[in-house]
C-alpha cells in the first residue's frame, strides 16, 4: 500500500467541557440533555445537519417496542404529532429535540465529525473532529460515545468484535422512504415481517419475495403523521459493513436502485398503493449493526429472557424483541423471534455494559454498548438508546464533578438521581 505521510501540527483547542458527547441520535441527544441537566458543562458534537440520528436524518417511522418510563417518555410527550404517540414526524422532531437541548444549557456543534480520540496512555481526553472550520481539538472530563459505531472507543483501543460471534456477519442495511398519494382508508399496512395479507395476486409477503430485487422482498409499510403518506422499510442491503466508507457507497446505491421497483409493486399488488408516488428518501442510510464492544459486564440474551433486574441496573423498563433482519436475504433472520417472543417482562440494561474495558474516563451508550449479536437486537432499537443515554448523561456529570473515573462511579449515586427522575427497576 502507498503511503503519505502527514506532516506533524499543532490542532487548536477550541472548547475544554465536562461532558463531551459524541453523536446525536437518540442515546447521544438524552446524554447531552441529562449531563447538562445535572448541571455539567456539556457540549454535543454530530456530524449531520439535525439532531435525531436515525429517528430524524433516517427517516425512522416510528419509536419501536414496548420500553417503558424514563426519559423517552419525556421525549415522545414532546414530540407527539398525531393520534399515536409513536408515530414520529421526523421535521417537528428535529425542531423538538433542538429544543430540549437548548433549554438544558447544553452547547451543539453540528456538520462536526469526532473523527480520532486524545490519549493520555489508556485515558482519553477528548476528541480531534474535521469540519467545515478545519482540524480542531476538544477536550472534556469525560467523553460519551454515542457514534453508533463506536469510531472513538474503537480508536481509543476499547477491545471489540463486529456483528455476530461466530462469523463476523452483521444485519442489513436499509434506506427509509416515504411514499404519497396513499389511500390510507383502504391500504394494507403490515407492521412485521410475519404480518401478511391475502390478495388477489396471492400472499403478499410471498409477491413481495418473488417480484422485488434481491436482497429486498419484505413489505414493511408504517402510517405517517401526514394523510396519505406512508413510511417504507422495504429497501435492503446485505454483506455490507457499517464502518466502510465503500461499503457504505455500495449500500447507498443499491437501496436507491431498489426504490423504483419497490414503488412500482406497491402500485401493483398493495391495495390503496395504486395511485402512489416516491415523496423523500432518508438522507442517511440505517446501519443496524457493527461493533460489540468489550464492557465491564456483557449483555446476553439469557438476561433478556430472563427478564433479569441487576444490582447495578442503570436502564430498567427495557422490552422488544429479537429483531434480527436476515444476513443475507430478506425477512426475519432464523435466529430473530418477532411475534414468538415468549418474554414479556422489562428487562435492565447494568451500568457495567456502559464502562469499557481498558480506556478510561469514556462511557458508551447506544447500540454500541456491550453485548452479544442477539441481544444488540432487542436493546439496539430508539426508546432503548434513549434510555441508556438518560443513565449515561447522568453517570457522565456525577464523574466530572467528583473528578473520578466511570469505573470509579458509585452506582447507588446513578440510582438516586434516576429514582428522583421517577425511574425505577
Amino acid at each position: 500500500m502507498r503511503c503519505h505521510r502527514e506532516l506533524a501540527r499543532d490542532i487548536a483547542v477550541s472548547a475544554h467541557t465536562q461532558a463531551l458527547i459524541v453523536g446525536a441520535g437518540p442515546a447521544g441527544f438524552s446524554a447531552a440533555v441529562n449531563a447538562a441537566r445535572q448541571g455539567a458543562e456539556t457540549l454535543l458534537i454530530e456530524q449531520a445537519g439535525a439532531l435525531g440520528g436515525v429517528a430524524t436524518t433516517g427517516l425512522m417511522s416510528h419509536w419501536t417496542g414496548s420500553t417503558r418510563g424514563g426519559f423517552y417518555e419525556e421525549i415522545l410527550a414532546r414530540s407527539k404529532d398525531c393520534e399515536s404517540r409513536q408515530i414520529i414526524n421526523p421535521e417537528r422532531l428535529k425542531t423538538v429535540l433542538l429544543e430540549m437541548l437548548e433549554e438544558s444549557g447544553a452547547s451543539l456543534r453540528l456538520h462536526t465529525l469526532a473523527c480520532e480520540p486524545i490519549m493520555q496512555g489508556n485515558t482519553i481526553s477528548g476528541v480531534i473532529s474535521e469540519s467545515k472550520s478545519g482540524r480542531e481539538a476538544f477536550l472534556a472530563d469525560i467523553v460519551v460515545d454515542a457514534s453508533g459505531d463506536g469510531d472513538i472507543a474503537a480508536r481509543a483501543g476499547v477491545p471489540h468484535h463486529k456483528g455476530r460471534e461466530r462469523d463476523g456477519g452483521m444485519q442489513p442495511m436499509s434506506l427509509m422512504f416515504k411514499v404519497g398519494g396513499v389511500d390510507t382508508d383502504r391500504a394494507v399496512l403490515p407492521g412485521g415481517f410475519e404480518d401478511t395479507y391475502e390478495l388477489p395476486a396471492g400472499d403478499l409477503q410471498t409477491l413481495g419475495r418473488e417480484h422485488l430485487p434481491h436482497p429486498a422482498g419484505h413489505v414493511l409499510l408504517y402510517r405517517s403523521s401526514i394523510p396519505g403518506v406512508v413510511t417504507c422499510n422495504m429497501t435492503n442491503c446485505t454483506g455490507v459493513d457499517g464502518t466502510s466508507a465503500d461499503d457504505l457507497t455500495r449500500a447507498e446505491l443499491m437501496c436507491r436502485r431498489q426504490l423504483d421497483p419497490i414503488v412500482q409493486f406497491l402500485s401493483e399488488y398493495v391495495p390503496g398503493f395504486e395511485n402512489c408516488y416516491l415523496l423523500t428518501t432518508a438522507s442517511t442510510i440505517g446501519v443496524r449493526e457493527t461493533r460489540h464492544f468489550e464492557g465491564e459486564y456483557t449483555l446476553t440474551e439469557d438476561d433478556i429472557l430472563e427478564a433479569r433486574v441487576f444490582d447495578d441496573w442503570a436502564v430498567p423498563g427495557a422490552h422488544f424483541n429479537f429483531d434480527v433482519h436476515n444476513l443475507a436475504g430478506s425477512g426475519l433472520d432464523e435466529t430473530g423471534l418477532q411475534k414468538g417472543f415468549p418474554q414479556h417482562e422489562c428487562y435492565t440494561i447494568p451500568y457495567r455494559c456502559f464502562v469499557p474495558k481498558k480506556v478510561e474516563n469514556l462511557l458508551l451508550a447506544g447500540r454500541n454498548i456491550s453485548g452479544t449479536h442477539l441481544a444488540h437486537s432487542n436493546f439496539r432499537v430508539m426508546p432503548i438508546c434513549a434510555n441508556m443515554g438518560q443513565a449515561v448523561g447522568i453517570a457522565a456529570a456525577l464523574c466530572a464533578k467528583e473528578r473520578i473515573t466511570p469505573r470509579q462511579l458509585d452506582v447507588t449515586k446513578l440510582q438516586g438521581v434516576l429514582r428522583a427522575q421517577g425511574v425505577e427497576p
